[in-house]
């Protein structure tokens, strides 16, 4: 009787902490109903991956061909490519372009003048709000080996035009430099944000300590950010084999496809057009599949050598 008492009144009190915070509850209902729709759900199409699958005869009627997608795709002559490129182009963003809104930040921060903090800022932010087929549109302008600023710029110095945007050899130098151009900004602001929030007193301390500028950042700032930048980076490792497609296929043509085919391009052709759904969602599975199992490496490694992970 007192165990069933005690449960009871466990209970009771149960339900008064969830009508207490009911509010933030309701809020909460609203993202995790989207997740559910339109994340979860969507989920019972996986099994497309393992079916040839018909219009005509829906999910469960199309008949079961067990891994020959993937079998395909890894017979076919473009799958090293596809990889290849895929991950090189996230790994030189993340070699190059992970430190630059760190850098960015800290550079914001210890700007004195307020007015040319905020000038600086939102001239930085501007290229975020740049669609993707404008800024394309912007790097054929640019690197034309004909009219482009860039070749009238090494005209000059006697250097021939060269054909960045013609070439495999030059395709993902571009990509990765004006990714780090657009984004780099956007991204400063949660360093940014972080960077607010440590306590002044520790740079008062250090500059008694008759530390530098130099050594302030190196010893209060860069610590002070560490848990964001780990968590940043494992989010961004997590993300390495899921390249939009966007911008790789407006900008792919025949002379760079070497470089430029991406899984995601593969899977906008095979899916999108030529109808090919279930090859298509075999590829996307499996592109999950791989970064679902290097955010898990990713969080490990942070967890063990910098304490900081996100579970």
């Amino acid at each position: 009787m007192a165990k069933s008492t005690t449960a009871v009144e466990n209970k009771k009190k149960g339900w008064k902490k969830i009508k207490g915070k009911w509010q933030l509850l309701a809020m909460f209902a609203f993202p995790l109903l989207w997740y559910i729709i339109f994340c979860y759900v969507p989920m019972y199409g996986i099994q497309l991956a393992f079916r040839d699958y018909n219009p005509r005869l829906g999910y469960l009627q199309s008949p079961l061909v067990g891994l020959r997608w993937f079998k395909q795709f890894f017979s076919s002559y473009y799958w090293k490519d596809a990889v290849w490129n895929t991950f090189s182009i996230s790994l030189y963003s993340i070699l190059i372009g992970f430190p630059v809104p760190i850098l960015l930040a800290i550079i914001i921060n210890e700007l004195q003048g307020k007015r040319f903090k905020k000038v600086l800022q939102n001239i930085t932010y501007i290229p975020h709000f740049i669609s993707t087929v404008v800024l394309c549109g912007m790097l054929y302008l640019f690197l034309s080996p004909q009219y482009g600023i860039v070749n009238t710029i090494l005209g000059a110095f006697g250097i021939g035009p060269i054909g960045f945007l013609e070439s495999s050899r030059y395709f993902k130098g571009v990509y990765v430099g004006s990714e780090i151009w657009q984004e780099s900004g956007w991204s400063s602001i949660i360093y940014i944000a972080s960077l607010a929030g440590i306590d002044p007193a520790l740079y008062e301390a250090a500059k008694i300590d008759g530390a530098g500028r130099i050594k302030r950042i190196w010893h209060v700032s860069l610590p002070g950010i560490v848990p964001t930048i780990v968590t940043l980076l494992i989010l961004k490792i997590g993300q390495i084999m899921s390249i939009g497609f966007e911008k790789a296929y407006i900008l792919q043509n025949d002379l760079n496809l070497k470089s430029s085919e991406i899984i995601s391009t593969l899977i906008y052709k095979q899916g999108i057009l030529q109808g090919n759904i279930g090859y298509a969602t075999a590829l996307g599975l499996m592109n999950s599949c791989l970064n679902l199992l290097l955010i898990v490496l990713a969080n490990k490694f942070c967890k063990k050598f910098f304490e900081t992970s996100l579970w």
